[in-house]
C-alpha cells in the first residue's frame, strides 16, 4: 500500500474509531442517567451486566479501540491521536439529539476550547522509541500507585461543595487515568510476549499478572467512566479524554526517557495546552444541567414502564442500582419503548 492510501485509511479508520467511542459514551450517559444510586453494591452490579444496553456499550468501546488499533497500523501516532479528539466532537450533537434538543453555544465553546487543548497535549508529548516498554519492576510500581490514586479520585472525599458534578470529573479523572495505565501495561505485555522486556526473562506468572493488570484496570475505568456520567456528559467525556493522554505522558516522562517536543518549551507549551482544555472543561460543566438530565430520565424511564428494570453503575467506590430505558440505544439499533423528550440539557 502506497503512503498516500495508508494515510487515508489510518484517517478513515480514526473516523471509525472517534464515532465508536462517540455512541458507547452516550449509550453509557443514557444508562446512567436512567439509573438512580442505591445501596446494594454487588446485586446492582450483577444487574448492571445483566442490561443488554450495557454490553452494547462494550461492544462499541471495544470496536473503538479495534479501530483505533489498526488505525496506528497504518498511520503515524502524530496522526491518530489527534483525530481520537473527534469523540468529543461526535458526542455532542449526538447526546443532544438523544435528549431531543440542540447543542447551546457555550456547549460548543467549551468543546473547541477542550479539543484545542487535548490536540496541543498531544502534539507536544513525544513517543516511546519502538518497543520500549515499562519493566515488570516499574509496572508493578505504576499499577499500586495508580490504584491508591483512583481510590482516592473515586472516593468523593475531595471535590468540595462540587457535589454530582465535582463526583463526576473526580469519576471520569479516574476513569481516564485507569485507561491509560492498562495502555501502557499493555504495550510492556506486548513486550514480554517477544521475549524484549527490559531486564531478565519473564516467568509465565509475571506475564499472566501484567494481563490481569491490564484487565483490571480496562474493566475499572469503563465502570469508573459509567459512574461518571451521572455527573453530566460532555464535561467527564472531556476529561477522560484528557486525562488518559495525560497519564501515559507522564510515565513516559517519568519512565520511558520520553521528553516534550521542543524541549524546555515543550513543558510551557503543554502547561498552555492544559490551562485551555481546563477552560473548555468548565465551559463544558456550565453549558447545561448533566444532573437535572439523569433526573429527567429516570423519571422518563418510568413513564415509559421500565422503572423495574435494573441497571448499575459504580459511583464513590461501590456500586448503585437503578432502573429505565436507553434511548440511545436507538443508535445502536435496539428496540427500546418511546420515552418522552427530557426538557433538560445533557451536558453536565
Amino acid at each position: 500500500m502506497n503512503p498516500a492510501a495508508g494515510t487515508a485509511l489510518a484517517v478513515l479508520l480514526s473516523l471509525v474509531s472517534a464515532a465508536g467511542y462517540a455512541l458507547a459514551a452516550v449509550a453509557q450517559s443514557r444508562l446512567a442517567a436512567a439509573s438512580p444510586a442505591a445501596a446494594d453494591g454487588r446485586g446492582a452490579l450483577r444487574a448492571l451486566l445483566a442490561r443488554g444496553q450495557w454490553w452494547w456499550a462494550v461492544g462499541l468501546n471495544a470496536a473503538g479501540a479495534l479501530a483505533h488499533v489498526a488505525a496506528l497500523h497504518y498511520g503515524p501516532l502524530t496522526l491518530v491521536q489527534p483525530l481520537g479528539a473527534l469523540t468529543l466532537v461526535a458526542a455532542l450533537p449526538l447526546g443532544a439529539y438523544c435528549a431531543r434538543r440542540r447543542v447551546t453555544r457555550t456547549e460548543w465553546r467549551g468543546a473547541l476550547w477542550t479539543l484545542a487543548g487535548l490536540v496541543g497535549l498531544v502534539a507536544v508529548t513525544g513517543p516511546a522509541a519502538p518497543g520500549e516498554a515499562l519493566s515488570l519492576r516499574e509496572s508493578l510500581v505504576v499499577a499500586a500507585a495508580t490504584a491508591f490514586l483512583i481510590a482516592a479520585l473515586a472516593s468523593g472525599r475531595h471535590h468540595g461543595n462540587g457535589g454530582r458534578a465535582g463526583r463526576g470529573l473526580g469519576h471520569a479523572t479516574a476513569s481516564g487515568i485507569a485507561s491509560g495505565v492498562a495502555s501502557a501495561l499493555t504495550q510492556t505485555l506486548t513486550a514480554a510476549l517477544a521475549l524484549d522486556l527490559p531486564g531478565a526473562e519473564p516467568t509465565w506468572w509475571q506475564t499472566a499478572l501484567l494481563a490481569v493488570l491490564i484487565s483490571g484496570f480496562a474493566t475499572g475505568g469503563l465502570l469508573l467512566s459509567q459512574a461518571a456520567y451521572r455527573g453530566g456528559f460532555a464535561a467527564p467525556l472531556a476529561v477522560v479524554n484528557l486525562s488518559n493522554p495525560a497519564a501515559a505522558a507522564v510515565i513516559g516522562v517519568a519512565l520511558l526517557g520520553e521528553t516534550f517536543r521542543a524541549g524546555a518549551w515543550g513543558w510551557f507549551a503543554a502547561a498552555g495546552a492544559s490551562l485551555i482544555a481546563a477552560r473548555g472543561v468548565v465551559l463544558l460543566t456550565k453549558g447545561g444541567g448533566g444532573a437535572g438530565e439523569a433526573g429527567a430520565g429516570t423519571r422518563a424511564g418510568t413513564e415509559a414502564g421500565t422503572g423495574t428494570g435494573a441497571g448499575a453503575l459504580v459511583e464513590g467506590g461501590a456500586v448503585a442500582r437503578g432502573a429505565g430505558g436507553l434511548p440511545a440505544a436507538r443508535v445502536a439499533g435496539l428496540a427500546v419503548p418511546e420515552a418522552e423528550p427530557a426538557g433538560v440539557p445533557l451536558a453536565g
